[in-house]
C-alpha cells in the first residue's frame, strides 16, 4: 500500500510524501553561476499580508483535506467493532514490552524530526529577509541535492540508535554493512529526486512567478501517479529481491480468493524481507500492469495457511475497492490548497515573496505534518473496510484473531495505544479495534451494504457459505 502498516510492521522502502516535498523544495537559494542569473526581491507591499495569508491558506488546506476525507472514506462494507479488552487477548508483560519499545522508538523518531527542523530553522534564520538569487539550473539542482543529504544526515545518529534498539529486541536482522548500504542508496535516490524537483520548480517559478504553486500542485499529482506505477518495477527492486510466489497450495488459495473476490491482482510476489527484519507484513501496490500483492517471506514462514489467507484477503480488499487510486484522487483534491499553504508559509518564514529553499522545505514539512493527521483518518477508514472484507471473504474469524495476536507479539506492537496516539499517527485502527471487528462478525454482524437497506451489496465478497 501507499501507507505504512503497524498491523504487520511494514519496513519496506518507499518514497514518503515528506521526501517528495523536499525534492520539490530545492529552489532559490543558489549563488549565480552565470551572467543570466536573475534576482528576485519581495515587494514591500506584500509584507503586511504575509501574517494572515499563511494562516488562512493552511486552514483552507486542512478544510479541503477534511472534506475530501468525508467524501472518499468508505460509506459501506464496514462492520462496527465491539469493545474488546486487550488483556483478554494479550499477556500484560507483552503489552508492557511493546509499549516500552514502541514509545522509545517514537521519541527517537520525534527527536530526529526535530533535528531536521532545527537545521531548517537555522538555515532560514541565516537568510531571512535577504535578497534571493537564482543561479543556473545545474547550481539549483546541486543545492537541492545537498539539502536533501543534509536533512538525511541530521537525524542519522538517532536513526542508528533506533536500529540498535531494534537489534536488541530481535526485530532487525540486517548487518550494519547492509544498513549503511541502504542509507547510501536512499541518499542517492533522495538526492536525485531533490535535484530533479529543484530544477523543475525553479523553472516553474521563472515561468509563472508567484503563481508557481498552481503548476506545482498539478505536477505533484502527476509525479505521484508515475511513482505509484514505477515503484514496484523500478524502485522496490533496488532494496529487495522479489520472486513470484511458488507453485503450491498457498498460491492456489490466493488465486482462488482473488477469483471469489472478483479482482485481478496481476501477480503474487514473495519478498525477502527477512534480510532486514523478523517482522511480518503484506501489501498491495502499483497501478494497472504494475499492480501486485506482495507477501513477506517472514509471513509465509511464521504463520499458518489460514492466517496467511486472512492477510491476503485483506490486501485483496484494497484491490477490490481501488484504494490506491482512491488515495491518488485524495491527493488531487488536496494538492492545490496544500501547495498554496506551503507557498504562503514559506513567504512568511523568509519574510519574502521569493522564499529560499530552506523556508520552502520547512513550510513543506509543516504543512505535510498538519495534513498527515487528516490523511490518516482516511487510511484508518479504508483499513477498517478491508478487515470487514477479509472476514466476509474467508469466513474465518478465528484465523483473523489469531493472526492479529501473533503479529502483534512478533512485531512488538502496542495492541491498545492511547486514543490521541492513534489519532495523530495511526494509519490503521488499533489492534483491539480490529479484534473487535472480528468479534462483531462472530456475533453475526456483516459488512454494511451499499444501499443501506439490508440487501447484500453487489460488491460484497462471497463467503464460503454463499459462494
Amino acid at each position: 500500500m501507499l501507507w505504512s502498516s503497524p498491523r504487520r510492521g511494514k519496513h519496506h522502502a518507499v518514497l514518503q510524501p515528506t521526501r517528495l516535498s523536499e525534492a520539490l523544495d530545492g529552489i532559490l537559494r543558489a549563488a549565480p553561476a552565470d551572467p543570466i542569473a536573475c534576482r528576485a526581491v519581495a515587494p514591500e507591499s506584500a509584507a503586511p499580508h504575509l501574517d494572515r495569508d499563511w494562516i488562512a491558506a493552511l486552514a483552507a488546506a486542512i478544510g479541503a483535506a477534511e472534506v475530501a476525507v468525508l467524501v472518499l472514506r468508505p460509506h459501506h462494507g464496514t462492520i462496527a467493532a465491539r469493545r474488546v479488552d486487550a488483556l483478554e487477548h494479550f499477556d500484560p508483560a507483552d503489552i508492557a514490552a511493546a509499549r516500552s519499545y514502541g514509545r522509545g522508538q517514537l521519541a527517537l523518531g520525534a527527536a530526529g524530526a526535530a533535528a531536521e527542523a532545527t537545521l531548517l530553522v537555522w538555515l532560514v534564520a541565516r537568510g531571512r529577509g535577504g535578497e534571493k538569487e537564482v543561479g543556473s539550473l545545474a547550481v539549483v539542482g546541486t543545492r537541492g541535492a545537498v539539502l536533501s543529504l543534509a536533512l538525511m544526515l541530521a537525524p542519522l545518529p538517532l536513526r542508528a540508535l533506533m536500529r540498535v534498539r531494534a537489534l536488541r529486541v530481535g526485530l532487525s536482522t540486517q548487518s550494519w554493512g547492509g544498513w549503511w548500504g541502504d542509507m547510501a542508496r536512499s541518499a542517492a535516490l533522495g538526492g536525485a529526486f531533490a535535484a530533479t524537483g529543484a530544477v523543475i520548480v525553479a523553472a516553474l517559478m521563472a515561468r509563472y512567478g508567484e503563481d508557481w504553486w498552481k503548476a506545482a500542485a498539478a505536477g505533484s499529482v502527476g509525479v505521484a501517479v508515475v511513482v505509484t506505477v514505477a515503484a514496484p518495477l523500478v524502485l522496490d527492486p533496488i532494496f529487495n529481491d522479489f520472486a513470484p510466489l511458488g507453485e503450491g497450495e498457498l498460491r492456489r488459495e490466493v488465486l482462488a480468493l482473488a477469483e471469489r473476490a472478483g479482482v485481478s491482482v496481476g501477480e503474487v510476489f514473495e519478498v525477502d524481507a527477512s534480510r532486514r527484519t523478523s517482522a511480518a507484513n503484506a501489501y498491495v501496490n502499483g497501478l494497472g500492469a504494475s499492480r501486485r500483492v506482495v507477501l513477506y517471506d517472514t509471513l509465509l514462514s511464521s504463520f499458518t495457511p489460514a492466517e496467511a489467507r486472512s492477510v491476503v484477503a485483506h490486501e485483496l480488499a484494497h484491490v477490490r475497492y481501488r484504494d490506491v487510486p482512491r488515495l491518488l484522487v485524495y491527493l488531487a483534491a488536496v494538492a492545490p490548497a496544500g501547495t498554496r499553504a506551503v507557498a504562503a508559509l514559506a513567504e512568511r518564514l523568509d519574510d519574502s515573496a521569493a522564499p529560499g529553499l530552506p523556508a520552502l522545505a520547512l513550510a513543506g514539512a509543516t504543512v505535510s505534518a498538519a495534513l498527515g493527521v487528516v490523511t490518516r483518518q482516511l487510511s484508518r477508514a479504508i483499513e477498517r473496510r478491508a478487515d470487514a472484507f477479509a472476514l466476509a471473504l474467508t469466513g474465518d474469524a478465528d484465523a483473523f484473531v489469531s493472526f492479529e495476536q501473533r503479529i502483534t507479539r512478533q512485531n512488538l506492537a502496542d495492541p491498545d495505544p492511547p486514543r490521541w496516539l492513534s489519532a495523530l499517527f495511526g494509519t490503521h485502527p488499533p489492534i483491539v479495534e480490529r479484534i473487535g471487528i472480528a468479534a462483531a462478525y462472530r456475533a453475526g454482524e456483516r459488512p454494511t451494504p451499499r444501499s443501506g437497506l439490508g440487501r447484500r451489496s453487489r460488491r460484497s465478497p462471497r463467503t464460503p457459505a454463499d459462494s
